[in-house]
């Protein structure tokens, strides 16, 4: 499993948003400047994150993007998997799927659901807030 740069930017400019809305809404162009991110994508995943009801939009002087929500409440896993899609590891546990033939004698199939559960608990574990104003 590997994320993409719209889910890695979705994150990146999210907490951004969360750390600077105080003053209210925030314009596109001031997070594509301080998270090094051309606007043009930028504005690709904001579209998703406002039609998911992630953020608010307004328009016009002083418009911008804020949450819909406090940060508390954005669960990473639950970022990623709209921009991403299911973040599992093999085809055959994606939500949805037709039940693998192969699946009653598969002998890989129980490190595959190990490694689901290990992603799925962890990024489940940390919120929009957990990422604000944290330096690496």
């Amino acid at each position: 499993m590997m994320i993409s740069t719209k889910g890695r930017y979705a994150l990146r400019f999210l907490v951004d948003i969360a750390e600077h809305q105080g003053d209210g809404f925030v314009p596109l162009k001031d997070v594509a400047a301080r998270q090094e991110i051309s606007e043009k994508y930028l504005e690709i995943i904001v579209k998703e994150l406002v039609k998911n009801r992630m953020l608010a939009t307004m328009r016009g002087k002083g418009g911008g993007y804020r949450l819909n929500h406090s940060p508390e409440e954005y669960n990473i896993k639950s970022i990623l998997e709209l921009m991403e899609g299911p973040l599992v590891p093999v085809t055959c546990l994606e939500p949805g799927q037709d039940a693998c033939p192969r699946s009653n004698n598969c002998s890989t199939l129980l490190i595959w659901r190990g490694l689901d559960k290990v992603i799925s608990d962890y990024l489940s574990q940390f919120s929009l807030a957990d990422l604000c104003n944290k330096n690496p």
